[in-house]
């Protein structure tokens, strides 16, 4: 009974994983290494990479695409290869959103590979990784290149409600106040903006006017500075 039993499961694992069709298992496998390495090429395309990453993104999509073959049919193997997946979760660090990006589409090419549907694995990843060079290479998403955090110190006899409107009405196209914050115990404010100029070119006579108004007080003028952690 024995000796049946283990001569089905045999022949089932055969068929779920395509051995009795052994080129269709290397293909389907071949095919989703192919795709793991255009995806971490196309990941290190004008962005900062760790050699690690790359080498997860690229053989990620041949593993998922194994695991597949071999729980098709399974339910339990399938809910079971689902739960190994969110324990690695927890234990991986967060990255970037586009590296988060990257490991989901690795994961899809594996997934749909491994169900044998090639051709929709192959447009699936030509279509977004083209569209995330075009992203890349048009800097779409990018906060504009003359978008500055402006801090600027004032004496507390001040009212800074409206003081500064006329300059930043000359040489800015937006200027938001943010936050206000006491300094010097009491005596001075510091008021932080949110501002776009509108020429870059002006933003030394710019800084001077607001010397002139703000008693020449400490002025901070910096480039807005993007987590890359943050979806």
């Amino acid at each position: 009974m024995s000796v049946v039993s283990t001569i089905f499961r045999d022949e089932l694992t055969n068929e779920l994983i395509g051995l009795e069709k052994p080129w269709q298992f290397f293909l389907c496998v071949g095919v989703a290494l192919a795709l793991g390495i255009v995806i971490a090429l196309c990941y290190m395309f004008k962005n900062d990479f760790s050699k690690s990453l790359v080498f997860t993104i690229a053989l990620l999509p041949s593993i998922v695409c194994v695991l597949i073959m071999l729980v098709s049919g399974s339910m339990g193997a399938a809910i079971a290869v689902g739960g190994v997946f969110g324990l690695t979760r927890f234990r991986s660090a967060t990255g970037t959103s586009r590296e988060i990006v990257q490991i989901f589409l690795a994961m899809a090419a594996g997934l749909v590979s491994g169900l044998g549907y090639i051709w929709i694995a192959v447009s699936l990843v030509i279509i977004v990784e083209a569209i995330s060079i075009i992203f890349t290479l048009t800097r779409f998403g990018e906060s504009p290149k003359l978008r500055r955090t402006l801090k600027i110190t004032i004496p507390e006899e001040l009212d800074y409600n409206d003081l500064f409107d006329d300059i930043f009405e000359k040489y800015t196209t937006k200027a938001v106040l943010q936050k206000v914050k006491l300094k010097n115990l009491g005596t001075l404010f510091q008021l932080t903006y949110d501002i776009v100029l509108k020429n870059e070119k002006d933003e030394k006579a710019f800084i001077d006017e607001i010397r002139v108004r703000n008693a020449n007080l400490d002025i901070l003028c910096s480039k807005v500075i993007q987590n890359p952690e943050n979806l």
